[in-house]
């Protein structure tokens, strides 16, 4: 990844410093220089910078993740498109944003007779202007701002590895970035499957008269695909996962939101379907979403 130069406030202020005191020095005596350069100094280090975050620049975001992985995430109905429609379809349309060094993102979507699915990622790098919050700290608050509105449960880390049962995480998870298409192994493994769902209980469609509106994880607390903080994963993450009946349709929203230094990425991975009876189930879509975002932390760590 490209990264522009960066030069801390400490070596301008310094560099201004030696520069009035060159322009001054026209026959002063050796210890009114020293004096003059201890001032200097002292000023230098009362002014000290924060530390500058690792990422200066941004990549471009739907090229981020590697195409199989899309494809894994974007199962079929078993027709393979055609190369126009595989373009459209895997190639994703790029956000709208005024500076693509500070925030870039993509979306991508398929629909097949079984549903919709629908994949959208945000990168945001992070820049404190206060000379006292290192970029790193700035981005720690706007993360702990987002798992706080996510009302993720505190201090329930998930604490193990993955592991999901299609191909997919355990591969990118191992490999990186440059395995990044074993995440459409889980396809032949049956874990893309395009309908992904299971029967939903008798009164899943009443809507949000019941628990089961927003998220399935309150009726099962204990469950591993409850919301959940990740402590594998970038410097800091979590999980979210909310299922919802109230709408036309049904439609399971998965969540992943990670920091790595100043960037903050977040990941939002869906499934929808008209038939109300079927819901889209949490673990594959949590398997992949996760996979996906293992593979983008490999990628900033590049």
């Amino acid at each position: 990844m490209p990264r522009k130069s960066f030069v801390p406030g400490a070596t301008v202020a310094a560099a201004a410093a030696l520069a009035v005191g060159l322009a001054g020095c026209t026959g002063g005596s050796s210890t009114d220089d020293d004096a003059a350069d201890a001032k200097a100094g002292g000023a230098t280090s009362s002014s000290q910078a924060a530390e500058p975050g690792r990422y200066q620049t941004l990549p471009e975001a739907c090229g981020l993740p590697a195409r199989g992985t899309v494809r894994g995430m974007l199962p079929g109905d078993g027709r393979q498109p055609s190369q126009a429609d595989a373009e459209k379809i895997y190639g994703g349309e790029a956000d709208i944003t005024y500076d693509t060094d500070r925030r870039v993102g993509c979306r991508w979507k398929r629909e097949t007779a079984a549903g919709t699915r629908h994949l959208s990622l945000d990168i945001q790098r992070v820049v404190s202007y206060d000379a006292a919050v290192s970029d790193d700290d700035k981005a720690q608050e706007i993360y702990a701002d987002k798992e706080l509105a996510a009302d993720i449960p505190a201090g329930d880390a998930d604490s193990t590895s993955p592991t999901p049962p299609s191909a997919s995480a355990s591969a990118t998870k191992g490999k990186g970035a440059g395995t990044a298409n074993g995440a459409g192994a889980g396809k032949a493994s049956g874990a893309g499957k395009a309908s992904g769902a299971a029967k939903a209980p008798e009164d899943g469609g009443k809507g949000s008269t019941g628990p089961s509106a927003s998220s399935d994880a309150s009726t099962a607390p204990d469950s591993s695909t409850a919301p959940r903080v990740l402590d594998d994963l970038g410097d800091a993450a979590f999980l979210n996962d909310k299922l919802i009946t109230a709408d036309s349709g049904v439609h399971r929203d998965v969540t992943v939101v990670f920091r790595t230094s100043n960037v903050i990425v977040t990941i939002g991975y869906d499934q929808w379907s008209t038939d109300k009876t079927m819901l889209p189930e949490s673990q594959e879509l949590q398997d992949r979403a996760r996979s996906l975002a293992g593979e983008l932390v490999e990628r900033f760590n590049e």
